[in-house]
């Protein structure tokens, strides 16, 4: 008997909760983006250094499919492990997240707060894994991913020691395995190279047939914000300039380059750090929601940042 697989119908798109993620912007983002060069077929190919979530990677390569190639980048091991199990074994991580969801739905909350904390734990006692393991480790993309759909409000944040210390949400059904997500990301993802990398080693990828778009961890608007740590390597003022650096390498290649970031002003209206640091550039000053915040009357509308060299 032959099987027909019903055909994917599933758009790829963020199968990650993440701070900073870009679901929200996008329609902003499009609206900012080389459209000319996109439809014209000038742009051949598009690199994104700070992958994140990835959700204007799965916009622009959907809308754009002239575009014939792609590479993201990021120094999270864990992040980059996640994409490359559903790129290359998505069936085995299914299977695995399955397991997990169909054990933790049915518990009650402490049952789950144990098993949660032991995934943690277990998360944690193997942070040298991508130094002795064969590379993906799609178990331990598993557990990141079931600690990203329970933990509180999707952060990924870890100490200095790189340990991940985010508690337990409080969601009462929470998706751990979005199969048809996943599924969809891994078609998409076949045709996008993955790389374990700082921003900086794009470089020799980029031409003026490129498009970048630069995401980085987002300079604090305040003290208390500053609590999502991307990585155990903070993104300071410094980081900043020498990114600022790299914007301006880019420019000189022609390349196409767009990149987003907090509003100094949202906090201090005489906070000229990014105005004076891309003074050269295109400034823009766009509409966001800050949700991630541990007093709700702390979110609601601000202003971000979106930098253009076009």
């Amino acid at each position: 008997m032959v099987v027909t697989q019903q055909k994917n119908i599933t758009k790829a798109k963020p199968f990650l909760k993440w701070a900073g993620g870009k679901t929200q912007l996008l329609p902003t983002i499009k609206q900012n983006l080389p459209l000319a060069a996109l439809e014209g077929g000038t742009i051949k190919k598009y690199v994104e250094p700070f992958v994140g979530s990835g959700a204007v990677l799965f916009e622009i390569m959907s809308a754009f499919p002239q575009i014939e190639e792609a590479d993201i980048y990021d120094i999270n091991p864990e992040l980059i492990n996640v994409y490359k199990s559903i790129q290359y074994n998505v069936e085995e991580l299914v299977e695995i997240l399955h397991a997990y969801e169909d054990k933790y739905i049915p518990m009650g909350q402490e049952e789950r707060k144990l098993f949660y904390y032991a995934i943690r734990k277990e998360f944690n006692n193997d942070l040298d894994f991508i130094e002795r393991d064969y590379y993906p480790n799609i178990k331990r993309a598993a557990q990141f991913i079931f600690l990203n759909r329970t933990c509180f409000n999707g952060l990924y944040r870890v100490n200095k020691k790189g340990e991940y210390n985010v508690p337990m949400g409080q969601y009462k059904n929470p998706t751990i395995c979005n199969e048809p997500v996943l599924i969809a990301a891994n078609a998409f993802l076949k045709k996008v190279r993955i790389h374990l990398d700082d921003y900086r080693e794009s470089q020799h990828l980029i031409d003026e047939s490129t498009f970048v778009y630069l995401d980085p961890p987002y300079r604090p608007i305040s003290k208390s914000s500053s609590f999502t740590s991307y990585s155990k390597f903070d993104f300071n003022d410094t980081n900043q300039i020498e990114l600022r650096d790299y914007f301006k390498i880019l420019d000189k290649k022609n390349a196409y380059v767009m990149l987003s970031n907090s509003d100094p002003k949202n906090n201090d209206i005489s906070d000229n750090f990014f105005d004076n640091l891309y003074e050269e550039f295109h400034i823009q000053r766009v509409n966001a929601s800050r949700r991630i915040n541990s007093k709700a009357s702390n979110r609601g509308e601000i202003t971000e940042l979106l930098i253009k060299n076009y």
